[in-house]
This record gives structure tokens, C-alpha cells and sequence, in this order.
């Protein structure tokens, strides 16, 4: 992780106030949000991919059915009105009057049937949700039904979801495009346009309000509620270096920073014009996440072996810091959270390289090397990265670190090649706590097909997850998010390297910051 000086933040803050002096200067009438993301945005379509920069760009520009609110709870957003059968079989929605595509087109019932079908053959809750339809139909162009095959109890919270892979709703003509191929039409149904000819990979991105977006008329609260643009534009501008990014916040060049390093919070809990704070009350898991397909990883026992190296107060420390910011945490699901468990739990528990090399050897790794994607340009990532690589090569494995940005990694990881054709073995990243709430979680996903990057495969598990959605009661529920648990730790799905969060900064004009584990960036404003 970058380490700072005084006297490196003194001439990165002299160099960054001549880069912005003339863009400050510039006479411009409209509102504007400068955010510095938490990452490059490089692939557009947030049903292509589970990225959090590719799902916060979707919910800029993009609508959704229902939301979830603070409590986790799905509240009407598109939807106006909705009713179920007594049998619980069919459900019809009707949409709310003055919805709008960025072409001015209206929001139609095929729009949000094509949206659906898309969303549903690529994220976990989509995939069991459409495993129980029998159909949807339009009854009218504000009006659609679902018909299911039996009664499911997690239908507003499957369409509702808030994080990743969202039920965004795209044009018709925009959501029939292969799901496993990226969409090139941007045209949203949100509270913001995305400004393609303005857009500068690895640099810039931006969003202007759209003027015929109709918000509900509830105050915000997490996803749910009104969407209210309360600026012109929104502006992330990319920053690779952390302290560049930081500088540029204290300077007054950008408003807000998403996800400073840890190592920079002492400097900006100094500063007296910054705010800083966890706006995430769940945190995020850290993951280390195999590939199934491949050798070395392409054996359970193997991937098992690996995951007993993993020491969790290692990464935290290493990679977090301060321990205010983290805690070990040995269920998948986060800590803190009602499907907590500590079945199977023993092999990620473990932390023990001695250990580790005993499992290794009875295994029978052939010295397969493993390749690594290192994400450079996102510290925390980055870290962990470096951290499981000294931690399998004191196990005995034989590792490749390969550097990329974390854009590119996004890209790579989607490929089921041959590591000598651009495949990988390895990859970290995390997930929101929110979005590993559950065992619908397509983080746990045990099917090759449709399943997460890495592509576990294990009908026992899916039998688990399908249980778990069909469950009528708490008990059944506990009964089969424990037994999801225990085939996850079985197969060794991914390692997992602790719950940590990470606090937002910004400067104290910023105003209507929503509490969320999503960062959201409608009712925020800058005075």
C-alpha cells in the first residue's frame, strides 16, 4: 500500500493546484458534483458484469421496480400499484404515469419483461426467480404479470435487489442483446444521462440531469424513495494514485472521494473542511476467489488447502489498518446478520501455514503454477493480492503475480481460457455485505453455466440455495443458509479474508449524502 510523507502530500498539493487552476476558473452556471469514484469505469453494462463501478454507473442512469429501503424492506419505485393471487401464483404490476426513456420513449411493460428476462439468466436471485416463473406477460403497456409455476416467497426482494446484478430497466431494443455479450446503448430510465462523448476511459465520466426524470414523492431512504438530481452534472474523474485523489479532495478540486485508502485517514480526519465516515453500516467481505476450471484449483482439496493459509487477521492488518475498520468474521454470511453461522467453518477458521502444507501435500499438488491478478490501481486489492501470493508460496504452491488495473481485471476474469491463452487461477475482490446477505448471493452460486467468474460447480449446493428460496418459515430458512454454508466450505468456493469498512471523505458543502451500502449520488449537493 502507497505510503505517504508530509512532504510528498505538500508537493503533490502544488503540482495538483496548477493542473486545476484553469478548469477552477472557468465560468460555468450549472451545478456540479466533481466524485472521485472508487474505480475506472470501463465496462458499461452492469448485467454484463458484478463490478460495484459498473452497478453505481447503472444506478445513475438507470430505474428500478422496487428498491430496498434501510431496513432491507422492497418499496415501490417504478411500480405504482401491485396485487397478488390468493394462490400466490400470479402477481400483476402496473407501472407509475410519466415514466421516461433518455429518447423521450415511454417505459413499457415489453421494456420491463425484456429488462428482466436479461437480468434473470445472469444474477443469482434472477436465476431462481426465472427458475419458477412460467411467464411474464404485458397486459397492457403499463401493466405486466408474472405466472408462476408455485408460490415463491422472495419475489419483490428478487426484483428489488440493490446490488449487484441489479434489475436495471433498459429499452426493450437495449435488454434483447445476448446477456453474456456487453450492451453499446446507453439509453437509461434514471434521474441522470450518461454523457458518452464526454466519456474518457481511465479518466473521466460524466452525467447530466435528465429533465423529464419523475421521482416519487417519498423522502430517500437507502434505494428507495425519490431520486432527486439536485445537480446539473455528476463528474467522477479517475485517479490512480491515492495520494493525487486525496490532494485534489483537500484542494477543492473534487467534492467527494469514495473509497480513500485507510492509510490516508489521519490526514483527512485532520482536515477541518472534510467529513469522514463509514456510510456503510455492514462493511464488506473480502475475497479470494479460485477458478474451478483450472489446475491447480480445478480440485476441491487443493482450493481447501489454500484457504487454511488464510489468515484473516493477516489481510485485515495488512491491507485495512486500524482495527476500528475491521473484524474476523467466520460465516459467509457477514457477521452481525441473522443467517450468521459457524457451520463448516473450520477451513476458513484455519489460518495456519504448517497446517496449509499438510493439506497441500496429501492433495497431491503437482507444482502447477498459479497466476494471480493483482489489481494495482485499488490499494486494498492490491494488498490482499500480495498477501495471498506470500502466503501460497510459504505453503509451497508456485505463484505468478501478474499487475493490471482493475478495470482490465474485470474484463480478464469473464474469460474461461487456458492461463497460457489470457485465463487466471486467482482474483480478489469483495463484496458489500448486502449483496452476501443470503444464499442467493450468486457469490455462492454452484452453477458452472450461469454462475459467478471462478464457476463452482456443485448440485448440492444448488439444491441448498433452492431450498433456502422455496422455505416458508425463519427455521427452514436458517436450516438451509446453514447447509449452503457447509457445501460452500466443502468444495472451497473462495477464501474469506475478513468484514472491513471503508469510510467516505468529503468536503463539508456536500449536502443529502444517503446512508447505504450502495453509493448513490442523487439528493446530494454542493453549496
Amino acid at each position: 500500500m502507497f505510503r505517504w510523507t508530509r512532504r510528498s502530500v505538500m508537493a503533490a498539493s502544488v503540482a495538483l493546484a496548477a493542473t486545476f487552476a484553469a478548469p477552477a476558473l472557468q465560468a460555468n452556471a450549472e451545478s456540479v458534483l466533481r466524485v472521485i469514484p472508487h474505480a475506472d469505469l470501463k465496462n458499461l453494462d452492469p448485467i454484463w458484469t458484478t463490478a460495484y463501478i459498473s452497478r453505481n454507473h447503472g444506478y445513475l442512469i438507470y430505474d428500478t421496480l422496487f428498491a430496498m429501503n434501510e431496513k432491507f424492506e422492497p418499496q415501490p419505485q417504478m411500480v405504482d400499484t401491485y396485487e397478488v393471487s390468493d394462490d400466490k401464483k400470479t402477481w400483476t404490476f402496473k407501472l407509475r404515469d410519466g415514466l421516461k426513456f433518455h429518447d423521450g420513449a415511454d417505459v413499457t411493460s415489453e421494456d420491463v419483461i425484456a429488462s428482466l428476462k436479461r437480468w434473470g439468466a445472469r444474477d443469482g436471485m434472477g436465476q431462481q426467480l426465472m427458475g419458477v416463473m412460467e411467464e411474464m406477460t404485458a397486459v397492457d403497456a403499463s401493466t405486466f404479470q408474472f405466472k408462476l409455476k408455485e408460490p415463491y416467497g422472495l419475489v419483490l426482494e428478487s426484483i428489488g435487489k440493490i446490488s449487484s446484478n441489479v434489475p436495471f430497466i433498459m429499452p426493450k431494443r437495449v435488454a434483447e442483446t445476448d446477456p453474456f455479450k456487453q450492451i453499446e446503448d446507453y439509453t437509461g430510465s434514471g434521474p441522470f444521462v450518461f454523457v458518452k462523448e464526454e466519456w474518457v476511459p481511465g479518466s473521466k465520466v460524466v452525467y447530466k440531469k435528465f429533465a423529464d426524470y419523475k421521482p416519487r414523492s417519498e423522502e430517500p431512504n437507502a434505494a428507495s424513495g425519490g431520486k432527486i438530481a439536485k445537480v446539473d452534472r455528476v463528474e467522477w474523474t479517475y485517479f490512480p494514485d491515492q495520494t493525487t485523489a486525496m490532494n485534489a479532495l483537500i484542494n477543492g478540486e473534487v467534492d467527494f472521494f469514495e473509497q480513500p485508502a485507510n492509510d490516508l485517514m489521519p490526514l483527512l480526519e485532520a482536515n477541518d473542511g472534510l467529513t469522514v465516515e463509514i456510510n456503510d453500516p455492514l462493511g464488506n467481505i473480502g475475497f479470494a476467489r479460485f477458478n474451478h476450471l483450472l489446475p491447480p484449483f480445478d480440485k476441491a482439496e487443493i482450493r481447501r488447502a489454500a484457504i487454511m493459509a488464510m489468515k484473516q487477521e493477516d489481510y485485515m492488518t495488512g491491507a485495512v489498518g486500524d482495527q476500528k475498520f475491521w473484524k474476523t468474521c467466520y460465516s459467509v454470511y457477514p457477521c452481525g446478520t441473522p443467517l450468521e453461522n459457524d457451520k463448516g467453518s473450520e477451513v476458513m477458521a484455519t489460518g495456519d501455514i504448517e497446517k496449509a502444507k499438510a493439506a497441500l501435500e496429501a492433495a497431491g499438488y503437482d507444482g502447477t503454477p498459479v497466476v494471480i491478478m493483482q489489481p494495482t490501481d485499488i490499494p486494498l486489492l492490491s494488498s490482499f493480492s500480495l498477501i495471498t501470493a506470500e502466503k501460497l508460496r510459504n505453503t509451497g504452491f508456485k505463484v505468478e503475480v501478474q499487475a493490471m488495473d482493475w478495470s482490465t481485471l474485470t474484463s480478464r476474469r469473464a474469460k474461461r481460457d487456458p492461463v497460457a491463452d489470457g485465463g487466471w487461477n486467482m482474483f480478489h475482490t469483495w463484496w458489500i455485505g448486502a449483496d452476501v446477505i443470503d444464499p442467493m448471493a450468486i457469490a455462492f452460486s454452484g452453477n458452472p453455466d450461469k454462475g459467478w467468474f471462478g464457476w463452482a460447480s456443485d448440485e448440492e449446493l444448488e439444491a441448498a440455495r433452492k431450498a433456502f428460496a422455496n422455505a416458508t418459515s425463519a427455521e427452514e430458512k436458517k436450516a438451509a443458509a446453514e447447509k449452503v454454508q457447509e457445501r460452500l466450505s466443502a468444495i472451497g468456493a473462495s477464501g474469506h479474508l475478513g468484514q472491513f469498512f471503508v469510510p467516505v471523505a468529503y468536503r463539508k458543502n456536500v449536502k443529502g449524502l444517503i446512508k447505504s451500502p450502495v453509493q448513490f449520488f442523487w439528493n446530494m449537493s454542493v453549496e
